[in-house]
């Protein structure tokens, strides 16, 4: 029987924008501005080892299966983060909360005061997979990296959940149309 692992990080080919060639392409600006009406949920993305601390602001976090419990983030392939992940082997995801829009900025690389990606700004504790988890985050989720898919100008990671923490404060941040909100009424 061939496991995830081994089943996700067996050759695909990289998905392109190219799949069908039959089929018309759309305009990178029509689709990124169709994508800008979607609205996500908000969360960065640690890990932390061998190739060092890092983290990352994302918006592309979702729930692949829960038996195995393992979730996906999509993160750009030219971003140091995905190296280190593949090379540390683990990452953690902390879901944000309305009160973090300032947090998720500076891990996006938009700093108000300082060095942006400061974790010096918030306080962590490592999960026992070995990357930090946002103390103050409404969840967080310690991940094995599991595997990895490029997919156009993305790579996708997979994480096998080894550990969850939950808080019943705080409305989830979100992000929509290129700016932070949160749920009124939810």
């Amino acid at each position: 029987m061939i496991s995830f692992a081994q089943e996700i990080n067996r050759p695909v080919g990289l998905i392109t924008e190219e799949s069908d060639p039959r089929l018309p392409g759309v305009p990178r600006d029509a689709f990124t501005d169709a994508m800008a009406r979607a609205v996500n949920g908000v969360a960065i993305v640690t890990t932390d080892g061998a190739l060092g601390r890092w983290g990352l602001t994302v918006s592309s976090v979702a729930s692949v299966s829960a038996d195995p419990p393992l979730l996906l983030v999509a993160i750009s392939r030219k971003s140091p983060v995905v190296q280190a992940v593949r090379g540390n082997g683990s990452l953690g995801v902390s879901l944000l909360s309305a009160e973090h829009a300032s947090l998720a900025d500076n891990f996006a690389g938009r700093a108000d005061d300082g060095l942006p990606f400061d974790f010096d700004l918030a306080e962590w504790s490592r999960g026992a997979a070995g990357s930090p988890l946002l103390t103050a985050a409404t969840a967080g989720f310690d991940c094995q990296l599991a595997g990895a898919v490029e997919a156009g100008s993305h790579t996708i990671l997979f994480g096998r959940v080894v550990g969850v923490r939950t808080s019943p404060q705080g409305r989830p941040l979100l992000y929509t149309r290129r700016a932070y909100g949160s749920a009124g009424t939810l």
